[in-house]
């Protein structure tokens, strides 16, 4: 069937944190008295505690635990009791993330052509507004948020219901992410059509792509 929509992954996909989580984690913590910890440090400690959380809820609650057990030890009381609002409010300011440089040229060739787009995302009441001040908003008909829908990706329910968003059956979307569970597999579940996105060379495989610019070529 021939491709009608592509639907994006964001975080990792679309943006990145910038720095990274560890700088915006440093920068905060100094403000409120912690000076000595390095965002090195911090961004080793959260890619821990993700690991050791397995799939979040990706509510406020559950940013606040991740952030809270990145931060055990460091501190004499857990962010939660102090500065976690002011980091929660700071990854929803555009300034804290960037766009990667491939993003707005495939977004733009792919809409020129007539191509629907769309995002599904693991993320929080956060994101609408986000993409809006990143100026990303107005390239996506539909947008599906895992807080909204009450399912995040791998589940097929997220992606079937952007489908019926669209009107277009599943197999008529394309959907693009970095996860090979939460984007790939959790797309083709909903029989919808998934690549992955690697743009670490090193780090690819056959199947994945390295760099937006790619999608054109798996839709014609």
């Amino acid at each position: 069937m021939a491709i009608q929509a592509v639907t994006f992954d964001v975080g990792g996909t679309l943006i990145r944190p910038w720095p990274s989580v560890g700088h915006v984690y440093a920068e905060v913590a100094a403000r409120h008295g912690l000076k000595d910890v390095s965002p090195e440090l911090l961004n080793e400690r959260f890619k821990g505690a993700w690991r050791a959380a397995g799939n979040i809820d990706y509510s406020r609650a559950g940013w606040q635990r991740l952030v809270d057990e990145t931060f055990r030890g460091l501190c004499a009381k857990p962010p939660s009791a102090t500065f976690f609002p002011e980091l929660y409010e700071r990854f929803a300011q555009p300034d804290a993330w960037r766009i990667f440089d491939d993003v707005l040229p495939a977004l733009d060739a792919l809409a020129s052509r007539g191509i629907r787009l769309g995002v599904i995302s693991n993320w929080d009441e956060r994101l609408r507004g986000l993409l809006r001040g990143l100026r990303l908003h107005d390239y996506f008909e539909v947008t599906a948020i895992s807080c909204e829908m009450g399912f995040p990706k791998p589940s097929p329910v997220i992606f079937r219901r952007t489908a019926a968003n669209f009107g277009l059956p599943p197999a008529s979307i394309l959907h693009v992410g970095d996860s090979l569970e939460m984007d790939v597999q959790g797309a083709e579940s909903a029989g919808m059509p998934a690549v992955r996105i690697e743009r670490d060379p090193a780090l690819r495989k056959d199947e994945d792509m390295l760099s937006l610019a790619e999608i054109a070529a798996k839709i014609e």
